[in-house]
């Protein structure tokens, strides 16, 4: 019998390791992610795996440094490396040396390169963003005739407000649409009755909404005359096109209300606008009347009538004073009448008296009588020029010149509070005029 030939458990190993690393090229493995660890040096563990087997994968440092994507567990991803095999525990391992997201992650993977490269060139910037026309006449749409999206976008503007669409058939899915769009935006640029452009479609899945995401559309539309809304999808959908249009729209039926101004909100506006106007014409309107009537007073007191008529009444004010005056010293003046009259009597009683003395007296005692008469007379005569004293002292002109006034009104001489009420027209009168005036308090004594 001859001898058996018997391996050691590593020589195995190692023969399997040459076989596998040297019969095997380097290719290309999808799976799902599971197991995932960064380790502190840099380098990357995970396994790979799907429903009928896992493989164990080493991502070192020096390939993954040019990672352009978050790799996490349970992502679908093309792996490509090259196998080994550990020969210690017999296990076989994929060196890695790209990850690229599998399916929609590949999508996503460019979508967000191209995103990045243009954002860089500013393409995305603020600054390039155009304002919309708030009023435009006619609108260019550039989308699939027979979608939903133009229907949407056709209703909601007869609505809201009255406005010409033009709309550019193309096709918003396939290999073929991103040069279409490219030329409906390029025949709405050589129009010069285009006011705004509108790119839309309804939605649909990543790889359907694929044509809003080519780089030379993205670059059309940034360079377009006139200025762009992109209605791409649903809310939640995100295309290069609205990162570069002028306004981004979440749905086409909010394209459409972006673009034109709500006819009732404008007819609301307008009709305020007009009540703000009415209401400043009313204004100089009626500044302007009292100016004229201003003026036209200013005119009606400078007519010589009116100034004779001002001086009639000033004339009368003037009589109406000296009456008021008058009854002040009368009682002065009577009560000096009546004492000259009272002086008149006894002068006249004592020459009398005197006569008759003289006849039946001599010379001496005459001319004795004569002289007591002439004291009596002085003294009398002086006394009666002390009373003309105190009435000129106390004479209305000299009370006024001493710092009175004399208070009257059209209802006559004031003696009281009570003659007056509140707002009426006072007339105060002083040495050297008169003065006007009008009550606003009245304060009676309490005493």
């Amino acid at each position: 019998m001859n001898e058996l030939l018997v391996f050691s458990v590593y020589e195995v190993s190692m023969h399997l390791k040459q076989v596998v690393e040297s019969q095997i090229e380097e290719l290309y493995v999808r799976g799902e992610v599971s197991n995932f660890v960064r380790h502190s040096s840099g380098h990357i563990y995970f396994n790979l795996k799907d429903n009928n087997a896992s493989m164990r994968c080493t991502f070192f440092k020096r390939s993954n440094a040019s990672l352009n994507f978050d790799m996490q567990e349970g992502q679908e991803v093309v792996c490509f490396g090259k196998l080994t095999l550990y020969e210690k525990n017999s296990t076989y391992n994929l060196n890695v040396y790209n990850v690229s997201l599998s399916g929609k992650g590949d999508l996503s993977q460019r979508f967000e390169a191209l995103k990045n490269k243009l954002k860089e060139e500013g393409l995305f910037d603020n600054v390039h963003k155009r304002t919309l026309p708030p009023y435009p006449s006619k609108i260019g749409i550039v989308t699939s005739p027979t979608g939903a999206a133009l229907q949407d976008i056709k209703n909601i503007l007869v609505r809201r407000f009255p406005v010409q669409v033009e709309v550019y058939p193309s096709q918003v899915q396939g290999a073929d649409a991103p040069q279409q769009l490219i030329a409906g935006i390029k025949y709405f640029d050589s129009r010069d009755d285009i006011d705004l452009v509108i790119i839309t479609r309804g939605g649909g899945s990543q790889e359907d909404l694929w044509c809003f995401n080519d780089e030379a559309l993205a670059r059309v539309i940034f360079k377009s005359v006139h200025p762009i809304i992109s209605a791409v999808g649903h809310e939640i959908d995100y295309s290069i096109a609205d990162f570069v249009a002028d306004l981004r729209a979440p749905t086409p039926s909010a394209a459409a209300e972006l673009a034109v101004p709500d006819k009732a909100e404008l007819m609301n506006y307008l009709s305020s606008l007009e009540d703000r106007i009415k209401l400043r014409l009313k204004v100089q309107f009626d500044k302007a009347k009292a100016e004229y009537t201003e003026l036209a007073h200013g005119f009606a007191l400078a007519h010589p009538e009116a100034m004779l008529e001002r001086m009639q009444q000033r004339l009368d004010m003037d009589s109406t004073e000296l009456e008021h005056l008058s009854l002040f010293t009368q009682p002065y003046l009577q009560s000096l009448q009546s004492a000259e009259k009272e002086l008149l009597q006894r002068g006249v009683s004592l020459l009398r008296q005197i006569q008759e003395t003289r006849a039946s007296l001599d010379n001496n005692e005459a001319s004795r009588l004569q002289v007591l008469a002439d004291t009596m007379f002085d003294r009398y005569k002086t006394a009666l020029a002390q009373k003309e004293e105190i009435l000129r002292l106390n004479s209305l002109q000299n009370l006024l010149k001493r710092g009175f006034a004399y208070v009257d009104s059209k209802k006559g001489h004031l003696r009281s509070t009570s003659q007056v009420e509140l707002d009426d027209e006072l007339y105060i009168h002083l040495s050297d005029g008169q003065l006007t005036a009008s009550v606003t308090k009245i304060d009676k004594d309490s005493r």
